[in-house]
This record gives C-alpha cells, structure tokens and sequence, in this order.
C-alpha cells in the first residue's frame, strides 16, 4: 500500500496498545515501524542494476512474517535497555511494535503486487489482490483516528477513535474480499460460457474503488480482459482476447531474468517482440493498451536465437498516458454498464 496508509496503520495499531500516557509517542513510533519494511527500496535499488530484480526483491525479505517477529524484538529490547516508556510497560510496547511492524507486510499482501510473506521460502509472493495499492476508502479511517488521538491523547476518546477506526478499516478489507468472490464467480461464468473454464486467472481492482474490477486470463495464444462494474453490470463478464507470443516465451522460458519474473508474477504476462527484443509484460498491473512493467528480457542473435538481454531493461509507460481523464472515464464506468457491442470473445 502506499506510504500514508502504512504510516497511519501502523500508528493506530501502536497507539491503540501502548499506555495512554505513551499515547503520541506510540503513534510517532508506530508510524516510523509501520514506513520501515519500505525502507528495503534503498538496499534494493543500491545494489540491484537489473530492473527485474530490483522490481522482485522489493517486498521481500523485510516483509517477511519470519523476518521481522525478530526485528520486533531487536527494536523492543533495544528500547527496554535505554530505560524509557519501552522499560515502563514492557508487555505492551512489545506487542506495539510487533504489530505495528507485521502488519505492514499483510496489508501489502492485499494487493496485486504480491509479498514474500513466507521468504526465504521459494513459494511465489503472496497477492489477495483485493484493494488497489491507494484506496481512500481503507486510509480515511486510520487518518482520522490518528488525528483524534494525537489532538486528545490521554482521553477516552482517544482510545475509541483508534479501535473504531482499525475496525473499519478492517471491515472494509474484509468487504473487498466479499466483492472480488462476487468478480470471480462473474468471470467464472463468462470463460466456461467461451471454452476457458480453467484457464488461470486473476482479479484485480481498478484504481481508488472496490467496485470496478478486473480480471485477466490466461490462454494458450494469449490472454483475457474484462471488466466488471458490481453497481452497474448484469450477468456473466465478457472478455476480449489479446495475442501473446508463446512460442518465444517458451524459447526464453530458461532464461533467468524470464524465470525470475515468472515466478514473480505467477505467470500473469504477455509476450511480445519489439523490433529485436522480447518484451514481457505484466498484465496484473494496468490494462490494455497501457501496463505499468514492461522489461526487454532477450534480444535476437544475427541467426535469429533469442539471447538473453543482460541486464533486463524497463521500458517506462508514457506519462501522458496516465491523466486524469483515465480516472473521470473509471469513475464513469463504475456507475455506466458497459454495452455489450463493445466486448468479444475470441
């Protein structure tokens, strides 16, 4: 999620066990411990030069739920040894700063992006995909309980305002799950409709809302779209059909960047030649025509072998494409069924 979410969830769930007199230091503390996990950026793009490798070490390791019970207790007795509020209530500061630390990877896991929770397994990240990466509606809570309890910290209001606000926030989490099983049975029935009742498939919210979602689908010459609005859409979803090229992917299919990414993005990808490159394309993140990673992973050989391209290279998505023009029409969409013309199968 983004940083202000991560700094407000993890300044809540601080606030909300630490004594009240420790109040504002709590959501001070928490909010630093709830940003630390992030900080993996910095060693990442420091010593990574391949853009996929810098794209699938970020939430890695410091996101780990075998990582940081461990950084959790560093940081506790570290702070218990100094004397301070951390010696003064020891029980609950440390429960403070575990949850406030492991929090971060799990709400990260609520997102397409995925999140080593189980690192140094090798299991693929972690992605419930059931929020986009920023959405008002989960943030708004925790901001406004961290604000009350910064402006009246020792009063029972103060308490209140934090577990009513970890509540909804909370809830609304659990709302998001509710409408991605309500997505999947729609796509469901659309690909049995069309002949692809197993083809792989993944769900993902539109940007800012819970309402407008989509869901992309792996067949054997390409992929899936479609989209699906819950206040405005009637019936199975449609899709349209998209070409990858699968036969160079299987030609490139040893190549490390190649396995790399695929494990990173359990497959969810689109194959494509540019002039003499082998473009990979990840199409959980975007959609058609504009998706945010795109990485050159091979090049041909004057006898027209794919090699691989070291290191990797990302090609950056236009920023005029991305306006606010896109987010009126998403808006739009939400409330506007989309007409049947204007989706086919194929």
């Amino acid at each position: 999620m983004d940083s202000l979410t991560q700094i407000v969830l993890g300044g809540a769930v601080a606030a909300s066990i630490a004594p009240a007199k420790h109040r504002r230091a709590a959501l001070l503390a928490g909010a630093a411990l709830g940003t630390l996990p992030d900080l993996d950026v910095l060693p990442v793009n420091l010593l990574l030069a391949d853009p996929i490798d810098r794209m699938s070490w970020h939430r890695g390791p410091s996101h780990s739920l075998f990582v940081l019970p461990f950084v959790a207790w560093a940081i506790w007795a570290f702070c218990k040894r100094r004397s301070g509020r951390v010696a003064e209530a020891p029980v609950r500061w440390g429960w403070a700063i575990l949850l406030a630390l492991i929090t971060h990877p799990l709400l990260d896991a609520f997102t397409v992006y995925g999140t080593q929770l189980l690192w140094p397994l090798a299991a693929p990240p972690v992605m419930w995909s059931s929020v986009f990466i920023i959405d008002p509606l989960y943030t708004v809570w925790l901001l406004a309980a961290c604000i009350i309890a910064w402006c009246w910290p020792t009063g029972v209001r103060a308490q209140y305002a934090l577990v009513a606000g970890l509540a909804l926030s909370s809830a609304y989490l659990g709302w998001s799950l509710a409408a991605k099983q309500m997505i999947e049975q729609r796509a469901a029935e659309g690909l049995a409709a069309i002949g692809h009742a197993d083809a792989p498939r993944v769900s993902v919210p539109m940007p800012l809302n819970t309402l407008l979602w989509q869901v992309v689908a792996i067949t054997p010459d390409g992929y899936l779209e479609g989209e699906y609005s819950l206040p405005a859409d009637r019936g199975a979803m449609r899709f349209r059909h998209y070409p990858s090229d699968r036969e160079a992917l299987l030609a490139v299919q040893d190549f490390a960047a190649v396995r790399r990414i695929s494990w990173f993005n359990h497959g969810f990808q689109r194959a494509r030649q540019m002039e003499d490159k082998l473009v990979l394309t990840d199409l959980r993140m975007g959609s058609e025509p504009d998706y945010f990673f795109n990485f050159a992973v091979a090049y041909q050989d004057a006898n027209g072998q794919w090699q691989p391209l070291l290191p990797a290279e990302q090609i950056p998505l236009p920023r005029e494409r991305v306006n606010m023009q896109q987010l009126h029409r998403l808006w739009q969409r939400i409330w506007q069924a989309q007409p049947a013309e204007s989706f086919y199968a194929h």
